[in-house]
């Protein structure tokens, strides 16, 4: 069996980027010995600290009696790590100088994501949950896959929209055998499924949005989700990936929540959200009498992008969703009257990090 190293540098110490170090340090050896894959983890960093080691870090090193690896071990000797920033990031990073390198962006971070380009310039493929290199500027994200194609590297962002759900790598799956994305409507936010869901005669729509970010479902800020910006800017994504080459600003934004919620710190928007459970309560009573859910929804139809509030009854695709579950409906040239529906777990570490890991392996399976 011919053996390969993959080398990975992983960004981001988080939900995602700690529950992803765990599945790669339990897949490590099975990876090994059946693949011949050496998936080896030469360094761990985040805005803190900052663990490189060209030989690989051991993993092993940070398990249980049991022999389970354990992220609360790795952190203790993590915190010990010299100390970190986006510079030094980037330059020991560059001073790495291996061959098949992969950078792993777990974070939300504007810095993290400028440094890309720098990596892909240098032959180093990207993997990222980071959604704001995809969703930003339209000239940087075209010279991103530009450079990747280029280079021979791969720069892969599947879990921007979705966490583990393939809608990315399905829309150019679809255009690279020629058919063509006609229309898209879409439930991506598992954050604002999973509130509306929630709210109910006992739970307000303040107490919907709290039990959201205890469930790790939401930004570190849910403002970002309430907004509406992280549903834009996967739709924003997820238009450019279908040949569409929009901008944040070209999205129709319909929101739910009124401007000065936003305004001030993240303590003052827990003091005033609860003013907003009368009004969600009503509208709650209002689409229940109707036999219908409230549902975000994006839509791309023939290069016009919007964002809404909507209630959908029993007979749209979208109104059995559960939990935090995300569907996307794709009218193609080929796929129709009927769409292609792809629905499924659209939040949560694990099928987040499994879905990074998918984005690894596709590197690694690519054989370089």
């Amino acid at each position: 069996m011919k053996k390969h190293n993959l080398n990975i540098i992983l960004c981001g110490t988080g939900t995602v980027g700690g529950t992803l170090l765990e599945q790669m340090a339990e897949q490590q050896a099975m990876l090994r010995e059946q693949q011949g894959l050496n998936l080896q983890v030469v360094g761990v960093v985040d805005i803190f600290n900052l663990m490189m080691n060209a030989d690989g870090i051991d993993l092993g090193a940070f398990r249980t009696a049991d022999g389970v690896f354990s992220m609360d071990l790795f952190r203790e000797a993590f915190k010990a790590a010299p100390a970190s920033s986006i510079d030094r990031i980037h330059d020991e990073v560059l001073a790495m100088q291996l061959d098949d390198m992969v950078f792993v962006d777990c974070t939300a971070s504007y810095e993290v994501a400028a440094l890309y380009q720098d990596f892909l310039d240098r032959s180093i493929s990207i993997v990222c949950a980071n959604k704001v290199a995809a969703s930003g500027d339209l000239n940087a994200y075209l010279k991103l896959k530009d450079t990747a194609v280029k280079n021979g590297v791969k720069y892969h962002f599947e879990t921007n929209v979705g966490a583990g759900l393939p809608l990315i790598n399905t829309i150019n799956a679809l255009r690279a055998t020629g058919d063509r994305i006609v229309r898209l409507e879409a439930v991506l936010s598992g954050t604002l499924n999973f509130i509306f869901n929630t709210i109910s005669a006992d739970i307000p729509f303040s107490k919907a949005v709290q039990m959201a970010k205890e469930a790790r479902f939401s930004e570190p800020d849910p403002r970002i989700d309430l907004m509406g910006l992280d549903v834009v800017r996967k739709l924003v994504i997820l238009a450019r990936e279908s040949g569409c080459m929009i901008s944040q600003d070209d999205v129709e934004k319909r929101l739910f929540v009124p401007d000065e919620y936003f305004e001030g710190t993240l303590d003052d928007f827990w003091a005033k959200l609860p003013d907003l459970d009368a009004h969600f309560e009503s509208l709650r009573q209002e689409v229940e009498a109707a036999g219908q859910h409230l549902r975000f929804v994006a839509k791309l139809d023939e290069g016009k992008a919007s964002v809404s509030l909507e209630k959908v009854d029993a007979a749209h695709p979208a109104y059995n969703l559960e939990g935090s579950n995300n569907i996307i409906l794709l009218h193609t040239a080929r796929y129709t009257p009927h769409p292609m529906v792809i629905q499924g777990y659209g939040a949560g570490a694990g099928v987040t990090a499994a879905g990074v890991f998918a984005d690894i392996m596709a590197i690694a399976n690519c054989g370089y």
